[in-house]
């Protein structure tokens, strides 16, 4: 199955890009589905289309399109309530982008998924064929959590983590994350009128997550800015280019995608054969050992962006080669994992020592034990990262 995917994605011509679209982008002043936004947003998608590009729709709007119907006079609360809105709504949210694109003479399908699909090899494969015959078709594919069954052990809590790990998954070129605000700021532009904006980050900083909120920009969302960020995070971790933003009219789209987009990029150019080594290390790989870390190893990594060094460790689980993957422990849980420059056996040496040292040691030439670029978050602390 493994071979298969890799050679799907070795075929892959088109530029494949994910768009969410969040409930601030769908909403009405009354919390309900707002059916001129959701045309836009077809006709934008279909411009997109046409030049060329496959696109995979991730979008909220489920709970805002149903509870109407339910009966509700605003937005429900409740989890019982928002499931049996979802319940309600996910069909009439499908059905109104089904009609939106036909008239570009474009199909749909819609697809729910739980945050387990992610960690689940089988499904994992499944839902990744099933994307590729669609894209493969043509179609449309428009994804949304399954909030009608999901718990909280499977929840994503938003749409934002749902698109960055879809990205990973379809080996994506670039995701765009549309919302009410047009970017990252240092401070909110609603409250600070002092309030700088980034058009461009190379990466996320500590700094930068540190100066988000965790409020969510609309009142109809459950993903502020914050939300947002981390996601883009874990994007990135995968090889996957990001931009949050806003936009308007039928172009919208093809502009972000030539760099003339109301928000900020994130991220440098990454090439493809970065972005399929992410892919594979984080979905395809199969583990060969431990390395158990100490506190500023797991902070360089987690919140600085940093390669993991050999003075970072403090004991080796496992036998592996060079070229194998690892995970990255810290605390008892895994954190990350990547593809080692060392062996297991030149490890248990070096740990705890300078670079320097692990090289003249080992007569390695590289002084990461795992490089920046063969390294990715794991699921879990993508969700559990503050």
């Amino acid at each position: 199955m493994i071979d298969e995917i890799n050679e799907g994605v070795n075929r892959m011509a088109k530029k494949r890009i994910v768009v969410k679209i969040g409930s601030s982008s769908l909403t009405n002043k009354n919390g309900g589905l707002d059916l001129l936004q959701l045309k836009e947003h077809a006709q934008a998608i279909a411009a997109l289309k046409k030049e060329n590009y496959e696109v995979i729709l991730i979008s909220s709007g489920a709970v805002s399109a149903g509870f109407f119907d339910l009966g509700y006079p605003t937005r429900p609360v409740t989890v019982s309530g928002k499931q049996a809105a979802a319940a309600v709504g996910q069909g009439l949210l499908v059905q109104a982008y089904t009609d939106a694109f036909r008239q570009y003479g474009m199909v749909t399908a819609q697809l729910l998924l739980t945050k387990d699909v992610f960690s689940n090899e089988m499904q994992y494969s499944n839902v990744y064929a099933t994307l590729t015959e669609l894209l493969k078709r043509d179609v449309i594919p428009i994804i949304n959590e399954n909030d009608t069954v999901a718990i909280d052990e499977l929840t994503f809590g938003d749409n934002d983590m749902l698109s960055a790990l879809v990205s990973g998954l379809v080996h994506a070129d670039f995701l765009m994350m549309l919302t009410d605000i047009n970017g990252l700021y240092d401070k909110n532009p609603k409250t600070d009128p002092t309030a700088k904006k980034y058009h461009r980050l190379p990466k996320l900083t500590a700094e930068i997550l540190q100066q988000t909120k965790h409020e969510s920009g609309s009142k109809f969302g459950t993903g502020g800015m914050k939300s947002k960020l981390l996601a883009a995070k874990t994007a990135l971790s995968l090889g996957v280019r990001v931009f949050v933003g806003t936009g308007k009219g039928e172009d919208k789209l093809v502009r972000i995608i030539n760099n003339q987009g109301d928000g900020t990029y994130i991220g440098e150019e990454l090439t493809s054969s970065f972005r399929k080594q992410k892919q594979w290390i984080a979905f395809h790989s199969s583990v060969s050992g431990k390395l158990h870390v100490d506190k500023g190893a797991s902070e360089a990594i987690l919140h600085q962006g940093k390669s993991l060094l050999p003075a970072g460790i403090k004991w080796v689980d496992g036998e592996f080669n060079v070229g194998s993957v690892v995970e990255i422990v810290f605390d008892d849980d895994v954190i990350a994992k990547g593809q080692v420059n060392y062996s297991s056996e030149e490890l248990i040496k070096s740990k705890g020592e300078s670079s320097k040292i692990a090289m003249e040691q080992s007569a390695r030439k590289r002084p990461e034990v795992i490089h920046r670029d063969r390294l990715v978050l794991s699921i879990k602390e993508a969700y559990n990262y503050e």
